[in-house]
């Protein structure tokens, strides 16, 4: 074999605009530190803390002791694709959605990837809220578009609106990108503005794509589709948060008709098929009993909410709107500091509280921010606010 040394890397000019989460490398110092014997409070990870739901994994089981270990086809078992519409849309939310336009994929990351393949074009750019989930612009990237992130803050719940829509909307624009509840701030779009937002982009010809993964973790509120509002809509939903399936990465999208053979297509090629076992353990993911336990754990989450809103606020954080759904609060420490990275370091290192800074999420007063997950039991909760206390004291 011939040995061969590059000078150095070739890498695609596209990763330029890849970056990675700097919360990542809070993580790895919080392993360390737990390593060494020193008791961390997580409150970074955006992953519920609970186990999948026994009826689940009860059927993930069966389903390898059934041999189902092949290759589905790539939109999803029809079994699976009928019970979405069904019992999730029909059943909860009275919409008849056709199992047709329903595609099952590899995590709600893996419907984003499909359709920001089929909507954009190399220049082409797709309007989102900033702040808010960083892959979300990292899909957009990978395909030779960009992402035009727009400010938004509590005068308009973090989320678009019509107005800001339509200001921003350029004629390189094909697609607008919402996250309804929104990760990093909890929030919700109301249903006039979605409305609204729909309105705008299909008058100027473009599309609307919807990250409903947190949709039914919602608190004070009923949960909302934006299905209920058009059926021109790319709605995007996963099974990892509400119903605690992380692991199994599994998600699916609602496409608007016309679209289906050509995100299926595309989903043939980057990913074949989504997880066999995943998609049998799901089918139990409606049954009456799952539905009970999984209820039952978002309860758990409002109570945790409930808790820490106000602990934070207390502590000198600014947290100006209650958050309506997932299990993040986005709060400003411009009171402590100007650098939440840095604070995020202090956090870690002198109080064993792990936390994620604004940075992660985008570049309106990013370094003013902190997200905090309440992804951990109360107590444990407690005792991290308690330790922040302490921290912030000293700042």
């Amino acid at each position: 074999m011939t040995s061969h040394t590059l000078q150095r890397p070739r890498i695609a000019a596209r990763m330029r605009g890849i970056e990675p989460f700097h919360v990542m490398d809070l993580v790895a110092r919080a392993h360390e530190l737990e390593a060494e014997g020193r008791s961390v409070i997580h409150m970074e990870v955006g992953e519920p803390d609970f186990v999948t739901a026994q009826p689940i994994v009860d059927a993930g089981k069966q389903a390898l002791d059934a041999g189902r270990t092949g290759y589905t086809a790539a939109a999803g078992i029809p079994p699976l694709r009928r019970a979405i519409a069904q019992d999730y849309y029909g059943t909860r939310f009275g919409l008849d959605v056709s199992p047709a336009r329903i595609l099952v994929t590899p995590g709600a990351s893996g419907a984003l990837q499909l359709v920001s393949g089929v909507l954009v074009n190399p220049g082409d750019r797709v309007l989102m809220a900033d702040p808010g989930y960083p892959c979300n612009r990292h899909f957009v990237r990978v395909m030779g578009g960009d992402s035009l992130p727009v400010p938004v803050g509590a005068d308009t719940a973090y989320q678009l609106t019509p107005e800001l829509v339509q200001r921003y909307w350029t004629s390189e624009t094909v697609a607008v990108l919402l996250a309804s509840p929104s990760n990093p701030t909890g929030t919700v779009v109301s249903a006039e503005n979605l409305a609204g937002i729909i309105d705008v982009a299909v008058a100027h010809g473009g599309a609307v794509i919807v990250d409903e993964i947190y949709q039914a973790l919602t608190y004070d509120i009923e949960p909302h589709s934006a299905l209920a509002k058009s059926d021109a809509v790319f709605v995007v939903n996963s099974f990892s948060k509400y119903f605690g399936m992380t692991g199994w990465r599994l998600g699916w999208v609602v496409v608007p008709e016309g679209y289906q053979r050509e995100v299926e297509k595309l989903a043939q090629n980057l990913f074949l098929a989504p997880s066999t076992v995943a998609q049998y353990a799901a089918l139990a993911a409606f049954s009456a009993e799952t539905q009970a336990i999984v209820e039952a754990r978002r309860q758990k989450f409002q109570m945790r909410r409930d808790f820490l809103l106000p602990a934070l606020r207390n502590l000198g954080f600014e947290i100006p709107r209650t958050p309506e759904g997932a299990f993040y609060l986005y709060a400003d420490c411009s009171a402590f500091t100007k650098d939440s990275f840095g604070f995020c370091t202090r956090a870690i290192e002198q109080a064993n509280v792990a936390i994620t800074p604004g940075i992660d999420f985008g570049d309106y007063r990013a370094n003013e921010h902190i997200r905090f997950a309440y992804t951990n039991g109360l107590e444990n909760l407690a005792e991290g606010v308690g330790r922040l206390r302490t921290l912030v004291a000293s700042a």
